[in-house]
């Protein structure tokens, strides 16, 4: 028996010995807001304070909890400073998915009790050992300082399109309430154990799993592909649907799953997988592109000659005669790697029979798309399965795809009983997807006023074992490998190649950054070679309304890269001057300042991308909204409804939200591609516009009337008339609405023709980034230092969360660029797999420019991916100004960029 004081009050527990705190506190205490993000102290979620010292509870065994105060974030609601603490977290925005946010909360907590009035360098000490890979960290920082030097708060009491609101779902996280993935089972649930392939290929034999079940207290069962009912098979393109939920005979990559447990608690934690009953045989695997495009390769799968899954290709002009007539070329070979999407919270979920149904509550970013994956694998009518999603502690893109799902409905199917399974981090790094590792060559010619002639782009992309998004990757980069310029003699060309390797998936931007690292740098080395300012020779060729793109479109308004790029004028000539002067007066640190382009196009490529949101009245006069567009920390569910708002006419605090549900809640896409704020952004839009009017009609009033919404009643004030509606006098629908609106918005696009000619996206968001960064060149250590980033949104639905997810994806471009690097069997934890930490971030100054977008609700457009893809880049042309290095293979870790310095020596 272990006894303590958890927030305030007297427990007694009895964990196993060497049992970690931060199981005893979620599983035998409640303490769910108490998080879980590796079990190895590497990402600080668990954060708990142990007699006032932050603590990683994931860290401590409970017995050394004895007589001593334990406090989570939940137990510091009554405290001052936590008090202060949460009101800034949400005026900061400092809370974007919740995952990270009560291990952030509780640390901040600790140092503002010892030091009331930090600065920023001690902030970033204090909470260092907490990982996050939403925000870039900016905002917490800037968070935590306002507790003692608070700006004003966020007041607007209208929230329309606009205005910085706080989150509307920001409370919820500042307290530890946000239920994630693993926050849904009840303490004592039947947990799944996945047995997965210790080999990138290998052939298995199962054992007698009737006698191990019989054999083992505690196991109720054993899944293996004979459990399948439907199809063993999924993806989420359809057409190239190739993974198994459990393999047979044969594996493709280490960690596929062949068998699942199905057992107690107890046993799960107590069992070594390898005493599972399966035998292997390692076969000869392909893991590297060159490996598996040689003519000796094992082929994966049947019908894809050669390893090659599809490819990509977009062409206009004649590049080969532009590049012979140019007056310079440059040409050069990239490589990039793996990169994994990190999210704090490992994939997780919960599942239990409801009458009949299979009910599902897991993390995901596309629950519709989950839906009619497990209609096909369970056999079971769509309408016996019903998708709650979780809170989502980051996504990315990987959560798109399924991972726990058709281990949970098939484990509750078969034993009818509630079934738990939370991926470990070092199976989430295993199994899940990863971003395209990349090898690029690339050719570009230039005239000698500057303006490009020809451009030669080649690109295979390493889609690991199965399909997943790589289609779209690899028809995706052709579109956008140009970067946001007229190029008239254009040609880009991409495969997709399987190997022994994990799925690669999507990651912010599906293979745009890969292919910038290669433009912007190219372009860098153009200029340079024709003796023009980096800045003007992009200016030269930016794209602009009227202009047509690679593919042929043309837009006639919201073309915004070039004021992006001329917003940075300022900074480029500032900085520069500082470097040089900096420079001139030292030897090892040397100070480089660089710039990137680029351009995203939201949504689908060229194929149907709807969103439907719906709407209605109830008769006590609350305005409910159904927003199905997963917020996985970006901010849909404030966005939405601030569009939504602005279109009915109502403060947006008036609005009840009713999250993804699929029995509850029209489909609104997939959360990808920056679609949402353009997509169902639109749908709320039209939604909100279509309740407006049958309001307005139902009292004959004008489009300018104003709505007021009361106690069962609203107020309709048409100049100098006013109307009351009594809505207790009206009928109601099935779903208790008077009034009901559901509106669908799918972009305008046109198929591809064979050179990749039509119109691909109806929109495209712009951005352009200045970093500054210092190498030591010694040791080859590069160290960013400053960031301004301009990005067109078209409009600015809230600025606070475009800075948000500026900083944020610059955080990650600056991972991808400088440390990030996935190696099947090698890095599989967060401390051999490295992201970038709050010293790792620097300061960030955004410029938000509204171009107005022709399509977008209220002119806005997507950002999400766009910020992402010009920051290597950037970070490389920095690199290259510092020190004279060109850097071709990502990351530009310490020892490739001093080797490469050492090179260039000789």
């Amino acid at each position: 028996m272990t006894d303590f004081t958890l927030n305030g009050k007297p427990v007694s527990t009895t964990p196993a010995i060497g049992e970690r705190l931060s199981e005893t506190l979620r599983e035998s205490l409640g303490a769910r807001d108490v998080k879980i993000g590796c079990n190895a102290g590497d990402c600080g979620a668990c954060t708990v304070l142990l007699d006032g010292t932050p603590i990683c509870a994931c860290l401590t065994p409970t017995q050394q909890a004895e007589g001593r105060q334990v406090h989570t974030l939940s137990g510091l609601q009554d405290d001052e400073i936590a008090a202060r603490l949460r009101e800034s977290f949400q005026d900061y925005g400092a809370a974007q998915c919740g995952i990270c946010t009560p291990g952030m909360m509780v640390a901040a907590a600790a140092l503002l009790r010892e030091n009331p009035d930090p600065t920023a360098e001690q902030v970033q000490d204090a909470l260092g050992g907490v990982l996050c890979r939403c925000t870039g960290y900016r905002k917490i920082i800037e968070a935590v300082l306002a507790v003692a030097n608070p700006a004003p708060a966020l007041d607007d009491p209208v929230g329309h399109t606009g205005a910085a609101i706080r989150r509307l779902d920001g409370q919820a996280k500042v307290e530890g309430r946000e239920a994630f993935g693993d926050d849904i089972a009840p303490a004592g649930t039947f947990e799944i154990l996945i047995i997965r392939s210790p080999h990138a290929r290998a052939e298995f034999v199962l054992g007698d799993l009737d006698g191990f079940v019989a054999v083992n207290d505690g196991v109720e069962t054993v899944l293996t592909a004979a459990d399948i009912p439907g199809k063993n098979c999924f993806g989420v393109i359809p057409d190239f649907a190739d993974q198994p939920v459990f393999a047979v005979n044969e594996t493709r990559f280490r960690g596929e799953a062949v068998a699942a447990i199905i057992a107690t608690p107890d046993f799960i934690r107590q069992f070594d997988p390898a005493d599972f009953p399966v035998t292997w045989e390692q076969l000869i695997d392909a893991q590297t592109m060159d490996q598996a495009l040689d003519a000796s390769a094992p082929q994966l799968h049947k019908g894809r000659k050669g390893n090659i899954m599809c490819g990509g290709f977009v062409k206009c002009g004649d590049p080969q005669a532009a590049l012979d007539n140019a007056d310079i070329t440059v040409q050069a070979d990239f490589t990039t790697s793996f990169v994994e999407h990190a999210y704090i919270e490992p994939e997780a979920g919960f599942a239990q029979m409801v009458d009949g149904r299979v009910e599902i509550h897991a993390c995901t970013q596309a629950p519709v798309m989950d839906r009619d994956a497990l209609e096909l694998i369970l056999a079971m009518d769509a309408n016996q399965i019903r998708i709650v999603p979780t809170g989502v502690g980051g996504g990315f893109g990987s959560k798109l795809d399924l991972s726990v799902q058709p281990y949970l409905a098939l484990a509750t199917l078969k034993t009818g009983k509630p079934v738990r399974l939370t991926y470990s981090r070092t199976e989430s790094l295993q199994s899940t997807t990863k971003r395209h590792p990349a090898q690029i060559s690339l050719q570009i010619g230039a005239k000698a006023d500057g303006t490009l002639s020809g451009f030669n782009f080649f690109g295979q992309f390493n889609t690991g074992a199965y399909a997943s998004w790589g289609p779209t990757v690899a028809n995706r980069v052709p579109v956008h490998a140009s970067g946001p310029y007229r190029i008239t003699d254009y040609r880009a060309e991409t495969q997709a190649v399987h190997t022994h390797c994990p799925p690669s998936g999507a990651f912010r931007g599906f293979g745009v950054p890969q292919s910038a690292v290669a433009q912007e740098t190219l372009f860098d080395e153009l200029a340079q070679k024709l003796g023009m300012d980096a800045l003007e020779f992009r200016l030269i060729n930016a794209l602009d309304n009227g202009m047509p793109t690679v593919c042929g479109q043309v837009f006639e308004q919201g073309v915004g890269v070039k004021p992006c790029l001329e917003a940075l004028r300022p900074a480029w000539d500032s900085e520069r001057a500082k470097a040089a002067a900096f420079n001139a007066e030292n030897e090892t640190l040397k100070m480089g300042v660089g710039l990137a382009a680029g351009w995203y196009g939201c949504g689908n490529t060229s194929l149907p991308n709807p969103s439907t949101i719906k709407s209605g009245i109830r008769a006590d006069g609350t305005v409910v909204l159904h927003q199905g567009a997963m917020d996985i920390g970006q901010g849909a569910n404030t966005v939405i409804a601030q569009i939504f708002a602005t279109a009915l006419g109502v403060p947006v605090q008036q609005i009840t939200l009713i999250g993804a549900d699929t029995d509850v809640t029209p489909d609104a896409g997939k959360t990808s591609a920056s679609r949402q704020t353009y997509v169902s952004g639109n749908a709320a839009r039209l939604s909100g516009q279509a309740l407006r009017t049958s309001i307005l009609a139902q009292v004959n009033a004008g489009e300018a009337a104003e709505l007021t919404f009361g106690d069962g009643e609203i107020t309709v004030t048409d100049g100098d008339q006013t109307h009351r509606i009594d809505l207790r006098q009206l009928p109601t629908d099935s779903e208790g609405y008077t009034f009901r609106a559901e509106e669908t918005y799918d972009p305008p696009t046109k198929p591809l023709d064979k050179n990749g000619q039509g119109i691909p996206y109806a929109q495209f968001g712009y951005a352009a980034h200045l970093v500054v960064v210092m190498v030591d060149t010694a040791l080859g250590l590069v160290k960013a230092q400053k960031f301004v980033a301009a990005h067109d949104v078209g409009h600015a639905i809230n600025p606070m969360l475009v800075e948000g997810q500026v900083q944020g994806g610059i955080a990650q471009g600056l991972g991808m660029a400088l440390m990030e690097e996935y190696l099947p069997g090698r890095t599989e934890n967060l401390h051999d797999y490295l992201i970038p930490t709050m010293g790792d971030m620097p300061p960030v100054e955004t410029l938000i420019i509204e171009a107005p977008d022709a399509h977008g609700p209220y002119g806005a457009k997507g950002l999400g991916e766009h910020v992402l893809i010009p920051t290597a880049p950037a970070i490389l042309n920095a690199i290259h100004h510092a020190c004279g290095v060109r850097i071709r293979h990502l990351p530009a870790t310490p020892a490739r960029v001093r080797a490469a310095i050492l090179e260039a020596r000789k």
